[in-house]
């Protein structure tokens, strides 16, 4: 994981404003390295700069405009600053047109350069994790490359499921629908001793209550009308693998009395058969339900659950997974363009707060629908995640989440977002149709992520 990014190249001209501004970042906890000039500054720059730039536009030998022009083909995701007077303002709207992170006007207030300045530490942050993220991924054959993330929860699963991988012991897998309980289930079969044998899932909840018993267990020819050939169930057929009974919650009950047997006695035995097969296969079940409570309300056995309940592992849902989102987005994003044969697009700033404030009721899950729709989007990149996060089969907003408090922010935030729109990043007109103060408009769109850049009308 990358460490939280402090630094700061400071390019400017004028020695006594580079020796204020480097007073007020270093008193704000940054490390600046300041430049006379632009071409000075290039020397130390590389693709791999840990931090972002803050620039005058004005300079000798090179402006600002051509420093920036230079650094996008060095590396167009270096976050760049620009400080501009009065007369530079339209100069510094086309510097963002092409690229620039964000402009601040002269003479400007130091709280507004340290919240520019942070949000764009931030930004390069997510950049260089989502690198080292993909570098890990082509570099990698094991475990990190199938459970991907950073979060706290997803390293100590990785770390759970490579304490167990070597063992028999049945494994019962917790988690919200879409949460990648498959994907878990799967590591332990690929990276465990039994991945010469086969993986077999069973999805209990879509297989039809009369035939679930001759599914699991087989049958012989003419067990039963209808049963014209003898077929292995599952459970024979993962012999020497991994059999994994998804959703099991949802087994009934009369069916779950045998599975026990079968488990404790290790052997199987088809329907209309007496003779018994030796059973050596590894267990592995998951839920998105709360089985104690199942035990309680009488719908699941309490002997079974504690047979199948040796080592649970918990797969913690999108929501409580951090800057995971995003890595997870531009993962899914890349493998849809490949997929596809579309370009490769990379998130605004602005769609980053969109991304981290949803809920994700459908989770990992949900997030390569999105990720897919994303790249495939005929829309303008400004108003892509916007428009696929408000489509009809997902929910903005979390029913979790009625407070008033909640509910006035996504207000808020929706009509700062049409005012932008309206206005075509216009701050002047925004703060009047609004009337907001420059400074209260500045921290909002800096809460909700809103990058004015986003919404410059771009001259046809």
């Amino acid at each position: 994981m990358v460490d939280k990014i402090n630094k700061v190249y400071l390019v400017d001209d004028d020695a006594e404003m580079r020796v204020a501004t480097s007073q007020w970042l270093e008193l704000s906890g940054y490390e600046v390295v300041s430049f006379p000039d632009a071409l000075t500054a290039l020397d130390q720059l590389t693709a791999s700069f840990n931090g972002v730039v803050v620039s005058d536009i004005r300079m000798p030998k090179m402006d600002g405009m051509a420093f920036l022009n230079r650094l996008n083909r060095l590396d167009a995701d270096v976050p760049v600053v620009l400080v501009t007077a009065h007369g530079d303002v339209q100069m510094a709207v086309e510097a963002m047109r092409q690229g620039a992170y964000d402009f601040i006007e002269k003479p400007f207030e130091p709280a507004r350069l340290l919240d520019v300045v942070q949000r764009a530490c931030e930004k390069r942050r997510l950049v260089m994790e989502n690198r080292d993220l993909r570098s890990q991924l082509a570099d990698s054959g094991g475990i990190e490359q199938k459970l991907i993330g950073n979060s706290a929860g997803i390293r100590r699963l990785r770390e759970e499921i490579l304490d167990v991988i070597d063992t028999d012991a049945p494994v019962l897998l917790q988690g919200e629908t879409g949460t990648g309980k498959e994907i878990v289930a799967r590591c332990l079969y690929e990276f465990g001793p039994r991945r010469k044998g086969k993986y077999v899932p069973v999805n209990c909840g879509a297989i039809p209550e009369n035939i679930f018993e001759s599914e699991l267990f087989g049958h012989e020819k003419g067990a039963f009308t209808g049963a014209e050939r003898q077929r292995i169930g599952r459970f024979e057929y993962a012999q020497g693998g991994i059999l994994f009974l998804d959703e099991i919650g949802t087994m009934p009950l009369p069916l779950q009395v045998k599975v026990l047997r079968t488990l404790q006695e290790r052997e199987v035995v088809r329907i209309g058969s007496n003779e018994t097969q030796p059973l050596d296969i590894r267990l592995i079940s998951a839920t998105s339900k709360d089985l104690l409570a199942e035990c309680q309300n009488g719908t699941f056995r309490n002997d079974l659950y504690y047979r199948i309940n040796v080592v649970e592992l918990r797969v913690p849902p999108l929501r409580d997974r951090g800057d995971d989102i995003l890595l997870l987005f531009d993962y899914f994003a890349v493998q849809a363009a490949a997929a596809y044969n579309r370009p490769e697009v990379s998130l605004l700033d602005s769609d980053i707060g969109l991304l981290m404030n949803y809920r994700w009721p459908g989770n990992v899950r949900e997030l390569k629908n999105i990720a897919e729709r994303y790249v495939l989007s005929s829309l303008p990149q400004g108003q892509r995640l916007a428009t696929v996060l408000r489509h009809p089969s997902s929910t903005t907003i979390n029913t979790e989440m009625t407070s008033l408090q909640h509910l006035m922010r996504q207000h808020e935030r929706l009509l700062l977002e049409q005012a932008l729109t309206r206005y075509h990043g216009d701050i002047q007109a925004v703060m009047d149709a609004l009337d907001l103060p420059r400074r209260t408009l500045n921290e909002k769109m800096a809460r909700y992520c809103l990058e004015r850049k986003n919404y410059l009308q771009i001259d046809q």
